[in-house]
């Protein structure tokens, strides 16, 4: 923080959270350094409802030792485990896993194998099944034996690609991805980006990328989305796999470079700051933030419709915004412009500095923004409305 500053990199900013897993732990990261959190999961694991095809599958695997596993979830690895001891085949499945080459997805996949008593032949730095697949091609597959575990949606164009160059591929479905059971919070989180209210959105799995995007779809509001993502609102992702369904629709996006959750708020604490304009307004400092104001380092809050006109003045600042076109900005005000006069007292009374925005009788309203010689704030604006 800078000196004088009482809250942390990620105070006025709201960030959306479409985690199933580790939500809780994610939302504490980003809550502890000042983010307002709205959290909806864009999906659910859900353990297999009929187990026999993983039965099936243990029980070939344990009968025929394959000749390679690829392990490609921490949570589907453990979850085959614990499976496998319930129906008391743990000790026999370990044996087995234990006389073959064993590939894991990553580094947390590594863990988790390591975690059941297991050792690794090879695990892949970039936690990409593209790079398993590069090594297994590369090893040559005819004529071999290859267990997958599944990681909750059919790998078809991995599967086929073995099964292309000759292998015997055995899928072992652990669980599947499957819609939230209550699909309203994923509704509201969908209708708060479309509205401009999130600073970012987050994403720790590409299924829960996909199902956002799919749920725009049922809802008609895919271009809508598509809009908002690519134009307004950041796009955080844990890693480059993650991405890959938003990179498809267009979607640019940010991931750490170690594609684990403290890396990421490491980086949403870099990115938001870094994409807001700091004012020398009345000769006091003012950053516009998503839902908040920060004025000479202090944090002051602000409500929705105070954020609204602060944002549309900042679009132009030091340039006067006339009354009609700040009550178009206030959501759901109507045709009184009565509504701008309020809702700017309570601006300016929640900013503790009133002289921050001046009345222009009979025009508007404008940021004070301090003259500077080399200031560039109101070039752009010169030919789309009234001079300072």
């Amino acid at each position: 923080m800078h000196e004088g500053e009482q809250h942390g990199p990620l105070a006025g900013f709201t960030v959306g959270v479409t985690a199933a897993r580790r939500a809780q732990e994610f939302g504490a990261l980003l809550e502890r350094r000042g983010a307002a959190v709205l959290h909806a999961p864009a999906l659910r694991i859900v353990p297999l409802a009929d187990d026999t095809e993983l039965l099936d599958a243990t029980r070939e695997i344990v009968g025929s030792a394959p000749d390679v596993v690829v392990a490609t979830t921490a949570v589907g690895f453990r979850g085959w485990i614990e499976a496998a001891d319930g129906w008391g085949l743990g000790d026999r499945l370990s044996a087995a896993l234990r006389g073959v080459e064993l590939l894991a997805r990553g580094p947390k996949v590594k863990g988790a194998v390591r975690a059941a008593g297991l050792t690794e032949a090879w695990s892949a730095d970039s936690e990409s099944l593209a790079e398993v697949l590069d090594r297994l091609l590369d090893e040559g597959v005819k004529g071999r034996r290859i267990a997958v575990q599944l990681h909750g949606e059919p790998l078809p164009g991995f599967v086929e690609s073995l099964r292309g160059a000759g292998a015997e591929v055995i899928a072992v479905p652990v669980y599947r991805w499957a819609d939230p059971e209550d699909i309203a919070p994923l509704d509201r989180l969908l209708d708060t980006t479309l509205a401009r209210g999130l600073d970012a959105l987050t994403f720790t799995s590409a299924p829960a990328a996909a199902s956002l995007l799919g749920r725009a779809g049922k809802r008609g509001l895919l271009p809508e989305l598509l809009s908002a993502l690519r134009d307004d609102v950041l796009v955080a992702c844990v890693g480059p796999v993650t991405a890959l369904p938003l990179r498809a629709r267009g979607i640019d996006t940010v991931q750490p470079e170690r594609f684990r959750l403290a890396p990421l708020v490491q980086l949403l604490c870099h990115e938001l700051p870094a994409r807001v304009r700091t004012f020398p307004i009345a000769g006091h400092r003012v950053e516009v933030r998503g839902h908040a104001v920060i004025v000479d380092g202090a944090l002051r809050p602000v409500q929705p419709a105070g954020m609204a006109l602060l944002h549309a003045l900042a679009r132009r600042p030091g340039w006067v915004v006339a009354r009609a076109d700040l009550l178009r900005a206030l959501p759901g005000s109507g045709t009184d412009e009565h509504a701008v006069e309020t809702a700017m007292a309570r601006l300016r009374t929640a900013l503790g500095t009133p002289r921050l925005v001046q009345t222009v009788v009979k025009r508007g309203y404008r940021l004070a923004l301090d003259p500077a010689p080399d200031s560039t704030y109101a070039d752009s604006d010169s030919d789309s409305g009234s001079g300072p």
